[in-house]
């Protein structure tokens, strides 16, 4: 989901009494939206517990998450988390198009146009 429009809900929410906490990797745009709380997860986004499959390493973040519920004091507070998504090169090669990848990156978004046309055809 979209980490603005997350994070304005959050605020919403807090003005009418509901505490909140966002989970995130998109810091920029969740402490430009001044959330109360945010647990800050350096990882690709759609991975805001951990990485895929570790649910270990997802159960410590949502229960630091929910820690932060309890122990924020002052309003904005971000708390990074103590996990790592891994490789530290991940942003290098996140979405990187290589000469060795170029050719199925290609395909594989013919076939995703391809079905998407199709199904816009279907509802007109």
């Amino acid at each position: 989901m979209c980490h603005q429009t997350v994070s304005l809900t959050a605020r919403f929410l807090e003005s009418q009494g509901m505490p909140t906490v966002i989970m995130g990797s998109a810091r920029d745009i969740v402490e430009h939206c001044r959330v109360p709380r945010f647990f800050f997860f350096d990882a690709p986004l759609g991975n805001p517990c951990g990485t895929p499959g570790d649910r270990q390493m997802q159960d410590r973040n949502v229960r630091a998450a929910v820690g932060l519920l309890a122990a924020a004091v002052a309003a904005e507070t971000t708390l990074v988390a103590d996990e790592s998504w891994g490789a530290e090169d991940w942003k290098d090669r996140y979405m990187a198009v290589t000469d060795e990848n170029r050719e199925a990156l290609a395909r594989k978004g013919e076939e995703l146009r391809a079905r998407r046309a199709e199904r816009v055809s279907r509802t007109f």
